[in-house]
């Protein structure tokens, strides 16, 4: 959808900015939080200290059980990471923050991530899969078991307080970025 290049321009305006994705990188890295708790419930997907996601994707995507097992591992530690977050940015007097949650509605919507407002990134159908597509180690099949767990976009866009269409070019969605936090740190 191109949410990692909004990301990156919520943080050219100057808005403290919490990665879901990110988190769980940390957490599955060599030292990471979630690496003995993983390789317990799934033997084998450690790799020189870390996990290996190509491993662990392979016990856990197309398997219901085993995806709801990672998720009660991982989810309650990423929750963790969000909190602290999140007292940072209240403690260091910002009014605005944004949390890039990938999966928001479908791990308890806005209001169990502690959000105000919602903000989807969007593109059609055909340039999101293009992009996701064009990704290292993504196949049809993973992409679309990836899509058969998520929220059908047009359900997104609908739910949403705010969207982001990426199918413009850059400078366009930056100017709506730019737009979205003047907007909002006017009425924070």
């Amino acid at each position: 959808m191109g949410k990692s290049t909004v990301s990156a321009m919520f943080r050219e305006e100057g808005v403290p900015l919490w990665d879901a994705d990110a988190t769980v990188h940390k957490l599955y890295a060599k030292g990471g939080a979630a690496v003995p708790l993983v390789e317990a419930a799934f033997p084998g997907v450690v790799v020189e200290g870390a996990i290996d996601r190509a491993a662990l994707s392979s016990k856990v995507v197309g398997n219901e059980a085993a995806m709801a097992r990672l998720e009660s591992i991982v989810h309650p530690l990423v929750a963790s990471d969000r909190a602290a977050f999140l007292d940072q940015v209240r403690s260091s007097g910002q009014a605005l923050a944004v949390l890039d949650i990938p999966l928001l509605f479908e791990t308890g919507g806005p209001a169990g991530h502690g959000t105000d407002a919602v903000a989807v990134v969007s593109a059609p159908a055909e340039l999101q899969r293009a992009r996701v597509l064009a990704r290292p180690g993504m196949s049809e099949a993973k992409l679309d078991a990836i899509l058969g767990r998520q929220v059908p976009d047009a359900e997104k866009r609908s739910r949403a307080d705010y969207l982001i269409d990426t199918s413009t070019d850059l400078a366009a969605t930056r100017a709506r970025v730019a737009e979205l936090v003047a907007s909002l740190r006017r009425h924070a």
